[in-house]
């Protein structure tokens, strides 16, 4: 669904599937929620973020038949597609492997940017991926830093070879997470003040910062204040507890100052969510939104 920010800037909400897949028949399946949740709310497109298994992105990265066959069923239900979820758990859940220092988070980032390329719409000129990052903090030393910065280099070369080989670029945005290397906002900028700031930025949880940042604003100031894009904003509608400082974070990042993003995905609070629970959730995250100015594309902004 694209919204339009009262500067004229396009945001792309996307509503996230709520848990991996290892087959192509398995995604199919979830799809059909969020066609019920796109009929349910009468808009004419409906975007969502998938996500998919190390293995089967894999196979899809080199099999264009797949991918064509995807693409086809988001077009039959009028779904399109400018993110992806690149956070390898396992099946149901469980610890995030591997972290940054191996080249198989690479690949499967990389397998994913191919995919989310044929996946795009016609008129997009570029897509995102969103990954946790970039492992966990607990035992993180300099021999893992000179490996993950290694990593990361390769990531945005063959990010700019796509670009190159395409037309069109795919960037990837890294998620602070409790426990991580990533996590506090000082931590991510230490962490990140060498990367390639083109293709590689910050995912954010405003779940996450909302809860643990004790100034969310100030918090995502100081990322953009040292040069780091916020790629993607990921939350949930709704969050018990810490309503106004989502809201905050929320008007921060989406205010009159302009969006600091151009992909906002709704992740469900639910781990199986049907159609109901997700078209409530985001009306919802729609109310909020054009209380701030944004409103569908094809719609006038609302007076604010």
């Amino acid at each position: 669904m694209r919204l339009r920010h009262p500067s004229g800037r396009i945001v792309h909400l996307s509503c996230a599937v709520a848990r991996p897949e290892s087959n192509l028949p398995g995604i199919v399946g979830q799809l059909d929620t969020y066609g019920a949740v796109r009929a349910r709310l009468g808009v004419d497109a409906l975007g969502v973020n998938l996500w998919l298994s190390p293995a089967l992105a894999a196979t899809l990265a080199v099999e264009s038949r797949a991918r064509t066959r995807l693409r086809a069923e988001l077009d039959a239900r009028r779904l399109e597609v400018v993110t992806l979820s690149g956070a390898p758990f396992g099946e149901g859940g469980g610890e995030l492997t591997p972290a940054w220092t191996e080249p198989a988070r690479r690949e499967y980032t990389l397998d994913l940017a191919r995919i989310l390329l044929d996946l795009l719409d016609e008129d997009a000129v570029r897509g995102a991926v969103g990954s946790i990052g970039l492992g966990p903090r607990a035992g993180w030393a300099e021999a893992e830093e000179k490996a993950s910065a290694g990593i990361l280099r390769r990531l945005s070369a063959g990010l700019a070879d796509l670009a190159w080989q395409n037309g069109r670029a795919i960037r990837v945005g890294f998620q602070p997470e409790p426990g991580c290397v990533l996590d506090t906002p000082e931590q991510t900028v230490a962490a990140l003040s060498r990367i390639d700031k083109e293709r590689l930025g910050v995912c954010l949880d405003l779940g996450h910062v909302a809860r643990t940042w004790p100034e969310p604003a100030a918090g995502i100031e100081s990322l953009t204040d040292a040069g780091l894009s916020i790629i993607e904003v990921r939350l949930a509608a709704v969050p018990g507890g810490t309503t106004e400082a989502w809201r905050s974070a929320l008007r921060h990042v989406f205010g009159a100052g302009g969006p600091l993003t151009e992909y906002l995905t709704l992740r469900s609070r639910v781990s199986d969510p049907g159609p109901d629970q997700v078209a409530g959730d985001l009306a919802y995250l729609l109310a909020e939104l054009a209380a701030l100015g944004l409103a569908p594309e094809n719609e006038p902004c609302p007076a604010h």
